[in-house]
């Protein structure tokens, strides 16, 4: 079989950020001590299956918080349950200032190739509304410390439409990505979640209209090109070969077995998911079931987030069948208002079809 993905997800927080809506929180140590056990047994259960796997990721929170040893025996025993594969891409997401100096070189040596580190923003102001506790200094060190244990895979996460963001603040943080040589950039635009702080406070918050939102986004994806980091989706850039292989797996509706409270797994035809509840992963409760996962439309919608589109040999490998004439119908007007591309070879959303992604998405599909 095709060899799936490992998602682990971390709930451990310093602290909250305003706009987060992520499954997170404090833990004191014997509390992480106590997920670590509890998430190897999950993957233990797993130890007979010798499914074949090629990309681990730990996200959340802030995996880096787990230290070097704790997601090291976390490792170790997805190696041991999964035939993983040697090249596999192994993903921790940290924080700038997160650990010690020694964390990076702890990572490498437990098997880590890839670091996504959560900038969001070079400039202090911005930083600071944004309620992170680190400097842009901190991250460029952290980038430092990362490349020379080894680790040249390195993703930046920035947001984009933040409070009080300018054209020229997002083109500062951009060129401080590229200056750190980090070869992965995640831009996403601010979602304002309810029950989060921002969700709160929404009128009370600085915030670009919708004119300045789609500028943004345009000058963020026009810099990063320009320095070199190709855009292949909604959100992610990437140097040539450092793309996430891990979340096209997402993205190409490939299966994967997430593990710990919050994490999604879809696998063998089916989608299920852990409670956003550590107590009761704690406890072994079974996750829930929900529903078949897999069909056109769903791997029509993920693959129109990918610059490559929907492809018409991915649908007749996939599916047997060509993109339906239907879909190809609704393409039309949506070509000529510029918000597709339409080709024998399939269907990509344009930089403007982005912006309104799942209206696009919606009317082809819907």
């Amino acid at each position: 079989m095709k060899p799936i993905g490992v998602y682990l997800h971390v709930p451990f927080c310093a602290a909250k950020c305003p706009y987060c809506d992520f499954y997170s929180m404090p833990a004191a140590p014997e509390v992480q001590d106590r997920y670590t056990e509890g998430i190897i047994q999950r993957i233990e259960s797993y130890s007979d299956s010798h499914l074949p796997a090629d990309t681990v990721y730990f996200g959340g929170g802030t995996p880096g918080l787990l230290g070097a040893e704790r997601l090291g025996r976390i490792l170790s025993t997805v190696r041991e349950s999964f035939d993983l594969a040697p090249d596999a891409e192994v993903t921790v997401e940290t924080n700038p200032g997160c650990g010690d100096d020694a964390l990076f070189d702890g990572l490498a040596a437990v098997g880590v190739t890839r670091v996504s580190l959560g900038l969001q923003s070079a400039n202090a102001d911005e930083l600071r509304l944004l309620g992170r506790r680190h400097t842009a200094e901190d991250a460029a060190r952290a980038v430092e410390l990362a490349h020379r244990a080894g680790i040249g895979n390195v993703s930046l996460d920035l947001m984009i439409a933040t409070p009080g963001q300018t054209r020229e603040s997002l083109r500062q943080s951009i060129a401080f990505c590229a200056q750190t040589g980090a070869p992965h950039v995640s831009a996403y635009l601010l979602k304002i979640e309810p029950g989060t702080e921002y969700g709160r406070r929404q009128d009370t918050l600085d915030l670009p209209g919708e004119d300045e939102v789609c500028d943004l986004y345009e000058t963020a994806c026009t810099e990063l090109e320009r320095l070199g980091y190709a855009q292949y989706e909604i959100s992610n850039f990437a140097c040539p070969g450092r793309e996430s292989r891990h979340n096209l797996k997402y993205w190409r509706c490939e299966e994967y077995l997430g593990f710990g409270p919050a994490a999604h797994s879809f696998f063998q035809g089916r989608r299920f998911f852990f409670p956003r509840d550590l107590g009761a992963f704690l406890r072994g409760d079974p996750p829930v079931d929900d529903g078949e996962g897999g069909d056109f439309e769903e791997f029509a919608m993920l693959a129109l987030r990918l610059c490559e589109g929907l492809r018409e040999n991915a649908c007749r490998e996939r599916f047997g069948h060509p993109i339906p004439a239907q879909v190809r119908r609704k393409a039309v007007p949506l070509e000529r208002a510029g918000c597709c591309r339409v080709t024998p070879e399939g269907i990509s959303l344009t930089r403007e079809g982005f912006l309104v992604s799942n209206a696009v998405i919606g009317a082809l599909l819907l």
